[in-house]
């Protein structure tokens, strides 16, 4: 049985640019031993997938206490590394954000994603670099090889032809973060090949994007230079889809 050191240490190991990490995500026990089965090499859960699959809406609108139940399960039905959505951290103050990561380990994940989108727009760069840098404080303490996904919302939300003027921005943030001790860019909302391609060059954290629907992407991510494909909410719009029209079919008058 791998110890959560040798997960963290394996997953680590397969953030490869031009050789993606493709993350099928899941959002419970039942969901991540099915994406296991399917030859997955690591498991991410998805917060909205999470929230929508437990009655709440995303954002934190999870309670967190149901949120590290729900992990803690998940890490108990795989033998595969697990990494966890923990949003903007759950918590006001970077000490919040430390004792979220705290529990997330103790709950068997060995990596997370936190992301700098707030409410009102980005949180400032040096302020979220603080957030992240207590969150690598926690780590240390417990699991050191902790992978902390940093998530920028620069490009989610906005409008497609401003996306280059935002990608100077984003390596800035992106650096202040890696000097803070994240281990991985995530960019959702950037779809623009070339400035993927632009962003994975000069980006000094391996970078994730986002797939907006549930078609491979591995191949066209690779010769971009990507590290780590996620695939968010689209495995939960999949599975339910596919249950709705199950359900339909059942119920048709004989």
């Amino acid at each position: 049985m791998p110890t959560q050191t040798d997960k963290a240490q394996r997953f680590h190991s397969l953030h490869i640019a031009g050789r993606p990490l493709i993350l099928f995500n899941a959002w419970d026990a039942g969901s991540a031993a099915a994406v296991a089965r399917a030859g997955a090499q690591a498991i991410a859960t998805g917060s909205w997938s999470v929230a929508a699959a437990n009655g709440y809406p995303d954002g934190e609108g999870l309670p967190f206490g149901l949120s590290m139940a729900n992990l803690e399960r998940i890490c108990a039905a795989t033998d595969l590394p697990v990494t966890v959505d923990l949003e903007r951290g759950y918590g006001a103050q970077p000490s919040a954000v430390a004792a979220s990561v705290a529990q997330a380990i103790a709950a068997g994940a060995i990596g997370c994603n936190l992301e700098d989108g707030i409410d009102t727009g980005l949180r400032a760069t040096g302020e979220q670099a603080a957030r992240i840098r207590a969150a690598r404080g926690a780590a240390q303490e417990s699991l050191p090889a902790f992978f902390i996904n940093a998530r920028t919302d620069l490009f989610l939300g906005s409008d497609p032809a401003t996306h280059a003027t935002l990608v100077d921005e984003a390596l800035s943030r992106a650096a202040a973060y890696a000097a803070a001790g994240a281990d991985g860019l995530f960019v959702p909302g950037l779809a623009d090949p070339r400035l993927i391609a632009q962003l994975a060059a000069a980006s000094p954290l391996p970078l994730n994007v986002m797939a907006a629907d549930s078609r491979p992407l591995a191949g066209r991510m690779a010769e971009l230079g990507v590290a780590r494909v996620s695939y968010g909410p689209q495995p939960y719009l999949l599975a339910m889809r596919a249950l709705e029209a199950a359900a339909r079919e059942a119920m048709q008058p004989a």
